[in-house]
């Protein structure tokens, strides 16, 4: 059975705080199929993984259209803690995934991070690199009962 968004956010912002705790920046990402399963969970794996690319929402992709076909991605849903950068969302649209969910947006990431180097956020929303493609890629967000929640787990951690 189909959970509201705020369930979902809330569950990827967990992941987020594990992967903080972990050693990883904190972001998180889940994929729910059409009837509200979980399907996949990810933290962001960079830091640890030593891999650039290695976001919480492109590694789901990646391990997403490894293990299901772009027909069943479709009908899924990925959530994030906050929106997917210019990487994520390409990588979002090659999986094949449908539509996505996110909790605070990319500009309040920037906020928070400033100009870190460990993350020098974009200012591109997902929406303008979804409309670039060729794909109706649904976007929901940023979702406002969890952007704070979502911001939260960032506290302390670009200081």
């Amino acid at each position: 059975m189909y959970q509201s968004h705020e369930y979902y956010l809330r569950k990827a912002i967990e992941i987020s705080k594990e992967s903080r705790e972990s050693g990883n920046t904190p972001f998180g990402a889940l994929l729910v199929n059409k009837e509200g399963d979980i399907i996949m969970e990810q933290p962001n794996i960079e830091i640890t993984e030593k891999i650039c690319t290695g976001h919480a929402e492109a590694t789901l992709a990646a391990r997403a259209s490894h293990e299901y076909s772009k027909e069943f991605l479709w009908d899924c849903t990925l959530y994030t803690t906050a929106e997917p950068c210019a990487m994520c969302a390409g990588a979002i649209y090659w999986a094949n995934i449908g539509r996505v969910v996110y909790g605070m947006t990319e500009r309040r990431l920037l906020q928070l991070t400033g100009s870190h180097e460990q993350n020098p956020t974009f200012d591109l929303p997902c929406r303008d690199v979804f409309a670039r493609g060729q794909k109706d890629i649904q976007v929901i967000g940023p979702v406002e009962e969890v952007e704070v929640e979502a911001a939260k787990v960032h506290e302390g951690y670009w200081d």
